[in-house]
């Protein structure tokens, strides 16, 4: 469907028309969603949607929206797209693609907007339960596109689970634990103290370069060195406390087998509480990244600041941005963790030998060129193809419409 409204409407008159768009192709966004359409993504034609709600083997919920060509339009090809937290029932993606001949299925997870339990190999499971569905449905061939943190969900399921007969990013980064990596603030001393600082590991502090927002700053390079070097330290010793936890919990379980509930309830309850016992961990200060505030590291097109500031990442690493704030043991480990998450494309994607796309846009705050140049290098894909959206950030916005006519020309191409 196409909304115009005419240049005599007041600025009241423009924003109630906004309001009362169709919010799956055009409507107002939601705070921080920015991956939901905008009216310049509107394809000009109805697009017919279906509710999904799919249970998975292991139980859990999946919903969805299934999008489908205009008119009633036969397709032979699904293309399905998630994240860990996510909800890509509604993504800018979905529309165009439907407009273009294709079934899609967008959905979230079990842990749609809460990943503080996420296990991304239980996140696999509910991306076959979406694969399964659409080859019921009748799909030849069903592709997986990965949007952000999306992208390294689908390769692990592909890697995991092999299904996929193509593999799609967009704007994907290496794996959340990766980008926690260079995102972590690796000055804290103490986990349970956000105000605990190493100074000289500050990359807020002004004697390391630091100047308040907007200035640019400048970091040297050498310091750069240690402090991320400092960054996979504090990774590590997190990773140690979730380990140490999850270990206390097994030996707690085992010597409970041989312990009776009848005779020995005491030392049975204390035993249970301790097996079944899980750690949620506080993770301060996660949204410090010198990237976002000197544009000589790593220089591309991006602007200063971070898609999770707004606009300063000084705020948010102290206030409420940042990412795996709040975490259990075994979620941190699965997700969040750069060193023992096994949602890295580094380990997945020689792993993808369907054909592969990456689009990447070059002025997104949050991934490096080079980055997206290694993952497309990594692909165990004969056919793979790497494309720059020049000045797009994260999310696309203006961009839309040509980086989704790249995604359907690839497609036409390999799946008719």
């Amino acid at each position: 469907m196409t909304h115009g409204v005419s240049a005599n409407f007041t600025t009241y008159e423009l924003m109630y028309c906004a309001f009362m768009l169709d919010v799956h192709v055009g409507g107002a966004r939601p705070f921080g969603l920015n991956y939901w359409p905008m009216p310049e993504d509107d394809p000009g034609v109805e697009i017919p949607r279906e509710s999904i709600r799919l249970v998975s083997p292991d139980g859990a919920l999946v919903r969805g929206v299934l999008w489908t060509p205009p008119n009633g339009k036969k397709w032979k090809t699904a293309v399905i797209l998630s994240h860990p937290r996510g909800d890509f029932s509604v993504h800018y993606a979905a529309p165009l693609l439907a407009a273009a001949g294709y079934a899609v299925l967008g959905f979230g997870t079990r842990y749609m907007n809460n990943d503080t339990d996420c296990l991304h190999e239980a996140c696999t499971i509910d991306v076959e339960t979406v694969y399964n569905e659409m080859k019921r449905r009748g799909a030849e061939a069903v592709v997986l596109l990965g949007n952000s943190g999306g992208g390294s969900l689908m390769a692990l399921a592909h890697a995991e689970r092999g299904i996929g007969d193509g593999w799609v990013g967009m704007a994907a980064h290496p794996g959340e634990g990766v980008f926690m990596l260079q995102v972590i603030d690796p000055s804290v001393v103490d986990e349970s103290d956000p105000f605990s600082t190493v100074p000289e590991l500050d990359m807020y502090n002004p004697d390391n370069g630091w100047r308040p927002w907007p200035e640019p700053c400048v970091y040297d390079k050498e310091w750069l060195k240690r402090y991320r070097a400092a960054q996979v330290e504090r990774v590590a010793r997190i990773d140690a406390i979730a380990k140490a936890s999850i270990a206390e919990s097994i030996d707690a379980g085992s010597r409970l087998r041989g312990v009776d509930n009848q005779t020995q309830t005491v030392q049975w309850r204390e035993l249970r509480r301790r097996a079944v016992f899980t750690k949620y961990m506080v993770i301060y200060r996660t949204l410090a990244d010198p990237a976002y505030l000197d544009l000589s590291i790593d220089p591309d097109e991006r602007p200063m600041g971070s898609l999770f500031a707004f606009p300063d990442p000084f705020d948010a690493n102290y206030g409420r941005g940042g990412l795996g704030r709040s975490m259990t043991a075994r979620g941190w480990l699965s997700t969040w963790s750069g060193l023992s998450s096994h949602a890295k494309l580094a380990d997945t994607m020689p792993r993808v030998k369907v054909p592969t796309l990456l689009i990447h846009p070059t002025a997104d705050t949050e991934i490096r060129i080079w980055q997206a140049k290694e993952i497309v290098d990594n692909s165990g894909a004969a056919d793979k193809t790497y494309i720059e959206m020049k000045g797009a950030p994260h999310y696309l916005e203006g961009h839309r419409q040509e980086a989704l006519a790249h995604v359907v020309e690839w497609l036409g191409r390999r799946f008719p």
